[in-house]
C-alpha cells in the first residue's frame, strides 16, 4: 500500500490552491473548478471543491471545519521560508521553534483554518530520517 495524498475539501478552489502554490513555490495542477494537486516529490496535497463531496458521501466532509489535521512540509530553512511568508499568511501560530524530537518548525493556518507544519530537520537523528528515504 501506498499512501498518495490527503485532500482538503474548500468552497474556494482557486483561493486555497493560490494560496499552496505561494506558500509553497509549487504550482497547482488544476482540474477544472472543482479540483487541484499540489503535486511533491513524496506526497500530493489535493484539494477539492465542497461540490464533490456528493460523489462519495453526501456530507461526509465540510469546508473550513478541520481541527486535528496538521498538513506538514518538509523544507530546507524554515526560518528562511518564515521571512519569505511574512505579509501574505495571515494567522501565524508559532514562530520557528526546535521541537524536542529534532525538527524546526513554523505553525500556521490556511486561509480555511487548516493547521500547516513547514519544518526543517535540525538535529542529526532527524536529519538522517529524513534522508534515509
Amino acid at each position: 500500500m501506498d499512501f498518495i495524498s490527503i485532500r482538503i475539501i474548500t468552497d474556494d478552489v482557486a483561493r486555497l490552491a493560490g494560496f499552496y502554490e505561494r506558500a509553497t513555490g509549487v504550482p497547482a495542477n488544476r482540474s477544472g473548478g472543482d479540483f487541484a494537486e499540489i503535486r511533491t516529490p513524496r506526497a500530493t496535497l489535493a484539494i477539492g471543491s465542497a461540490r464533490t463531496v456528493p460523489l462519495f458521501a453526501p456530507g461526509a466532509a465540510q469546508p473550513a471545519s478541520n481541527r486535528s489535521v496538521i498538513i506538514e512540509f518538509l523544507v530546507e530553512d524554515v526560518d528562511g521560508v518564515r521571512q519569505n511568508l511574512a505579509g501574505f499568511v495571515e494567522d501565524f501560530v508559532t514562530e520557528p521553534t526546535t521541537m524536542p524530537w529534532g525538527n524546526r518548525s513554523l505553525l500556521f493556518r490556511d486561509p480555511d483554518g487548516n493547521l500547516v507544519n513547514f519544518f526543517t530537520p535540525v538535529t542529526a537523528a532527524a536529519i538522517e530520517k529524513f534522508t534515509a528515504r
